[in-house]
């Protein structure tokens, strides 16, 4: 198969209603599309990534100035014909977190575009000892007044999710979070297992006191409490664990450097993995692999406004993965005001999800709404050399 050029898009993907966690208020959110042509047109494969710069210091212009230096250099796969020739790609390029968005984009984008090609599944390029046919998504409560708590948590209720798969947006704010807490008390009556997501914004004194209000309201794992690096960790995990609480990384865990080094302190017992925050499939299944290997349990996420690209490709490295102890992912038609895929990639009744009808990501996209998605002056396109 022989491609004839690679277009990026710089998209901004519209919510439904602002959404806040300690670190950001969004209405939208900017990601990156890559899409690559081949056969004079008759294949596209497309890729996505969510560029935070509190995650992995990436923006949208530095991706797309990333990703077009990617394909100029001399080993990009013009002429792809087998999986081997991605693996290739993707391991020769830089191991550290500033690539990975840029990494995750183009990796999916050429697995779409081989799998198209070759009539396959994506999920058929990998091994299949932790494969399953079947998940259950988790459901995520912002940072937001009452009303809207309420709101969220009537159609997690209508929804039938299960209520041990909860994931809540807290931050530095004592009062704002027992709120919180108290409204989804009051929702589900005391029936429930929480996780809380502070996006490092714990600082140690009220940290430690926001301890005590987590250990009153039943939380069970806590979400990157710190920024990473931060020196007071040691203490925090320490007391989180009296409680009986464990901590997950996320922040902190952008890289198989990042988890092994992470392995060796022993603060953070679970990791979260998220295919842009992590460098796409290549660079998330070593993280798992050695996770696996460690005995540490993680769970699949996502990032904050991801089309129905990265949630396809999410749900692949999920059904992959049938040890992970959470999966989030597949908000789709619940945050997004307008996608890029035509077909809905949002989970069910439950929470369930299993794989997509189609070849490579399994989905098609809507041309239309990616071009009015996107900033049409900022588009890069690199020509077959």
């Amino acid at each position: 198969m022989q491609i004839d050029k690679v277009n990026i898009y710089q998209v901004l993907l519209p919510f439904t209603s602002d959404f806040a966690h300690s670190l950001r208020k969004r209405s939208s959110a900017k990601n990156i599309v890559t899409e690559v042509t081949a056969k004079n047109g008759e294949i596209k494969g497309y890729g996505e990534s969510a560029p935070r710069s509190y995650v992995t210091g990436e923006s949208q212009e530095s991706v797309t100035s990333t990703i077009k230096g990617f394909i100029e250099q001399n080993n990009f796969p013009w002429e792809l014909n087998d999986i081997s020739q991605i693996w290739e790609f993707v391991d020769s390029l830089p191991g550290d977190k500033a690539h990975h968005c840029a990494i995750c984009s183009i990796e999916t984008a050429l697995l779409d575009a081989l799998g198209k090609n070759q009539n396959k599944y994506i999920i058929d390029y990998f091994p299949k000892d932790f494969r399953t046919d079947k998940i259950y998504y988790g459901a995520l409560i912002p940072m937001d007044n009452k009303e809207r708590i309420m709101e969220i948590c009537g159609l997690i209720k209508k929804m039938k999710i299960k209520v041990n798969k909860l994931r809540i947006k807290i931050g530095k704010d004592f009062n704002q979070n027992k709120e919180i807490f108290d409204t989804v008390k009051d929702m589900f009556i005391d029936s429930y297992d929480l996780r809380v997501d502070i996006n490092g914004a714990g600082d140690r004194e009220p940290a430690l006191k926001q301890l005590q209000l987590m250990k009153k309201y039943k939380v069970s794992i806590i979400e990157q409490p710190m920024m990473p690096d931060d020196p007071n960790i040691a203490d925090y995990a320490k007391l989180a664990q009296t409680y009986g609480m464990i901590l997950m990384a996320d922040e902190s865990a952008c890289s198989l450097r990042d988890v092994k080094r992470l392995y060796k302190e022993g603060f953070y017992k679970m990791i979260n993995v998220r295919l842009s925050k992590c460098g796409g499939f290549r660079n998330s299944l070593k993280i798992i692999n050695y996770l696996r290997l460690n005995k540490t349990p993680f769970q699949i996420g996502c990032h904050l406004g991801e089309s129905g690209i990265l949630s396809a490709a999410g749900r692949i490295l999920s059904l992959l993965c049938g040890d992970a102890v959470y999966y989030d992912g597949s908000y789709d038609k619940f945050l997004l005001k307008k996608n890029i895929t035509c077909e809905d990639v949002s989970f069910g009744f439950g929470g369930e999800a299993g794989p997509l009808d189609g070849h490579g990501l399994g989905i098609k996209i809507n041309k239309q709404n990616l071009l009015v998605l996107s900033d049409s002056s900022k588009t890069v396109t690199i020509m077959r050399p």
